[in-house]
This record gives structure tokens, C-alpha cells and sequence, in this order.
């Protein structure tokens, strides 16, 4: 079992949760997020203001799934996810070693 994190612009979460239905993926956690990368923020201009954004707002995706999934999950982010400009995010995929549904007792794949 695999845990998928992904850190997205927030305008494309729609597309991704679309695709990431069609391939089957029933569940993710979504949050919020802001951070920086390689591009240290950015400056804008309010009421003629000048400021610098040193966090730019992210979405988050949080996804639990079986271990010959991920290839697809990742493959399928980074399509949908990619708009060709800087700041489009990262993929982590991290080692589950158990999963527990709290209303049912289930454990592990059965609980995905």
C-alpha cells in the first residue's frame, strides 16, 4: 500500500479529481496549502502597491491505494496537473505499512 501526495495548483484540482475518478480512485483528502519551491514566490501589484507573495497558495491531494496503482495515480497527476509553467507542483509516494477503517475495524487493502 502507497500513499500518493500531490501538491497542485489549485485551478486544476477539478480536472484531477474528474480523471482520478475515471481511473477509480473512490477517496482522497484535499487541503489547503501554501508553500514555495524553486520559484521563492512572487511580486504583485495591489492599488498600485508593490508586494512580494512568499507563499503561493497550493492544493494538497492526499491518496491511499494499492501498490500496483501508483504508476497510474502519478502517471495520470502529472498529465492532468501539468499546465507547462513553473509551479506546477510535486508528487510524493510514500510506504503505508497499515490502514485501519475506524467504523468497521477493516484493515489494510480492505480498508483503501
Amino acid at each position: 500500500m502507497k500513499m500518493i501526495i500531490a501538491i497542485i495548483k489549485p485551478f486544476k484540482l477539478d480536472e484531477v479529481r474528474e480523471a482520478l475518478a475515471e481511473l477509480g480512485i473512490e477517496g482522497m483528502t484535499v487541503v489547503d496549502v501554501k508553500g514555495f519551491g524553486r520559484q521563492r514566490g512572487h511580486t504583485e501589484l495591489y492599488r498600485g502597491a508593490e508586494y512580494r507573495v512568499d507563499f503561493i497558495p497550493k492544493i494538497k491531494i492526499e491518496i491511499a491505494t494499492r501498490s500496483d496503482n501508483v504508476e497510474r495515480v502519478v502517471e495520470l497527476i502529472t498529465r492532468v496537473a501539468n499546465s507547462g509553467k513553473i509551479g506546477d507542483g510535486k508528487i510524493f509516494v510514500f510506504d503505508l505499512e497499515q490502514i485501519v477503517r475506524i467504523r468497521t475495524g477493516e484493515l489494510d487493502e480492505e480498508a483503501i
